[in-house]
């Protein structure tokens, strides 16, 4: 595993040409470690499951997990590997970014260039939806025709539905009348980031899953074949998502009993 370059951690200089030339020899020995490290045969299991890029080494995610956790987050680091068009370096991009660096603009260039579901989600669930600009590209990037920039939009709903925990109720009922409208786009990635969102959003509190249902069975009965999919995607998952809340409700309920009865007993 290569060893990262010493250099500031602070911001102003970073932009130094001795820090720049860390980055580069720092950016130069993660493709040379990559390379090394990936294989035909991952690259085969890869594109059987819709991992697609032009230029891909074949490296798993746990080892990209590894060498994130070596570098740290360092946002000129994630450009300069972003930069490079290796599928796998800018899968790193996504884990050693800085959420509070990246900007707007770099978001909308970065999902133009999005090849394939694994690319867009992950930059979605990593970095995106730390970043003060999510909810307004969650509305920006659903009216797009790309389709894995439309993708990127339900990815990232899905992404604050399940990691912005403080977030009130609001902004995701109102996200629903996006899930409503793009359901009935049929491509594939797109309907099923779609499907993501919706159950994402009623898993989140009981009043938001009464309204995640209740979208879901009128989407089940649409005319769209698309849309009747993405309903009845969610619908199965919020019935399970539900019933599973209902049992630990009464195994609760018969533990509290239990350590009733126990004191009861007790005295």
């Amino acid at each position: 595993m290569p060893m990262p370059a010493k250099r500031s951690t602070a911001r102003t200089a970073r932009s130094t040409p001795t820090a720049r030339r860390a980055i580069t020899g720092d950016v130069r020995a993660i493709l040379a470690d990559l390379e090394r490290r990936g294989t035909a045969k991952d690259r085969a299991g890869m594109a059987r499951y819709g991992i697609v890029s032009d230029r891909i080494f074949g490296v798993s995610v746990a080892y990209l997990h590894r060498l994130a956790k070596r570098y740290g987050r360092d946002h000129d680091l994630a450009m300069a590997l972003w930069d490079s068009g290796w599928y796998e370096a800018r899968m790193l991009a996504a884990f050693v970014d800085e959420p509070e660096c990246v900007t707007a603009a770099q978001m909308d260039r970065q999902a133009r260039a999005f090849d394939n579901w694994a690319i867009c989600d992950t930059l979605c669930m990593h970095l995106y939806d730390r970043t003060p600009h999510a909810w307004r590209k969650v509305e920006s990037w659903s009216r797009r025709r790309e389709e894995f920039v439309k993708r990127a939009a339900f990815a990232l709903l899905a992404s604050l539905a399940r990691h912005d925990r403080a977030a009130p109720d609001a902004p995701f009922r109102r996200a629903l009348a996006l899930v409503e409208r793009e359901a009935g786009d049929p491509r594939n990635f797109v309907k099923k980031a779609v499907s993501w969102a919706l159950r994402a959003i009623g898993r989140r509190s009981a009043a938001l899953h009464t309204s995640a249902t209740a979208l879901a069975k009128k989407l089940a009965a649409a005319d769209s074949p698309a849309a009747r999919w993405v309903g009845r995607d969610a619908l199965r998952d919020l019935a399970r998502f539900a019933a599973r809340r209902r049992a630990k409700g009464k195994a609760r309920t018969r533990a509290d009993a239990a350590k009733v009865s126990e004191t009861e007993f007790a005295r």
